[in-house]
């Protein structure tokens, strides 16, 4: 909620330009702000949440929380500085 809810409705930044990634994933883009990931938020958020419980599975699910944030940066969605603050927002929440 805070991520998608809030934050991207007041931020409304463009998604990086398209021309800087010469690969088809960049047509299947979200529409949306780009700041920040609300999917990074959310994986971090788990993992935080998960972590002091049982960690072993936080630690198994940092992983894929991180290829997350790189995933989104990769295909062009977001800005560094876009999963940063998901991150952010994903362990202050949690």
């Amino acid at each position: 909620m805070i991520s998608n809810g809030l934050c991207k409705q007041l931020a409304d930044r463009p998604r990086p330009p398209r021309e800087r990634f010469p690969h088809d994933e960049v047509d299947d883009r979200p529409d949306s702000s780009s700041f920040p990931s609300g999917h990074t938020a959310a994986a971090v958020a788990f993992t935080a949440a998960v972590a002091p419980t049982w960690a072993a599975a936080g630690a198994a699910c940092a992983v894929p929380a991180a290829m997350v944030a790189l995933e989104w940066v990769q295909s062009g969605a977001h800005y560094p500085s876009d999963v940063a603050a998901g991150a952010a927002i994903g362990l202050a929440t949690a």
